[in-house]
């Protein structure tokens, strides 16, 4: 009687702890990049056939930033992150409300500052709600498919953890964002927001994919860093 053949199991996943710089770093930098994509997605952008926004090429990082914080740290610090993320941009975008409401110079050169920052920061504050569902849904299915699949591989594998993620949360990032972001910047006609979503994800995720590489060298060498990798596993989700 032959007995059934079994296999090793993965080694169970490895995380980090919150207790060295580099995860405040690259917070402090993720929300930056939040900040300043939203206002720049208040810009229409029209490069030959393309439509996209002004915060085309800052929005992919943050979410680069997501898989650092998901692969290193784990779903509940990437999750704290992407929270404090958004009260930041949260913060930032009553900022602009008070200083569009404050009274302005009435001359020739304040009214038309003032035109200028109702025209560049008013449309923020639903660029920022839009974000913030779509960062919230997207970063969050982004983490938990990354983890779940790291805990079945362990170390192993990262580039299918990174590319099989990401695809998952931008298209529900993009989807939502460009749902309620698309009047804000002038975009009506079905074909037209067609062509936004579509192109703002391929964009998205080709970015990723393509920056997969670089973002597995960044892991590894955070990982080699983080005194506490490895030295707890807190539980998956």
């Amino acid at each position: 009687m032959t007995s059934a053949k079994t296999f090793p199991a993965a080694a169970p996943p490895k995380f980090a702890s919150i207790g060295s710089p580099y995860f405040g770093i690259m917070l402090a930098f993720m929300a930056v990049v939040l900040i300043l994509s939203n206002i720049g997605a208040s810009k229409g952008v029209a490069i030959g056939p393309i439509i996209t926004d002004g915060g085309f090429f800052l929005f992919p990082l943050a979410y680069i930033l997501g898989d650092v914080f998901s692969e290193v740290y784990g779903f509940k610090v990437a999750r704290k992150a992407i929270f404090t993320t958004f009260a930041l941009s949260v913060f930032a975008s009553l900022c602009y409300w008070i200083i569009i409401a404050l009274p302005g110079f009435d001359d020739d050169f304040g009214a038309a500052k003032q035109a200028a920052l109702e025209g560049a920061l008013g449309p923020v504050p639903q660029i920022m709600l839009a974000s913030l569902l779509a960062f919230l849904a997207g970063q969050t299915i982004n983490s938990w498919i990354l983890v779940r699949m790291k805990a079945r591989t362990g170390e192993k594998s990262l580039w299918a953890r990174l590319m099989g993620s990401s695809g998952a949360g931008e298209f529900v990032d993009t989807l939502i964002f460009c749902s309620i972001a698309a009047s804000v910047i002038g975009i009506s006609d079905v074909g037209v927001f067609v062509n936004y979503v579509l192109v703002g994800f391929v964009y998205k995720t080709g970015v990723e994919f393509l920056f997969v590489p670089l973002t597995s060298l960044v892991i590894g060498w955070i990982k080699k860093r983080e005194p506490s990798y490895g030295a707890a596993t807190p539980a998956t989700p």
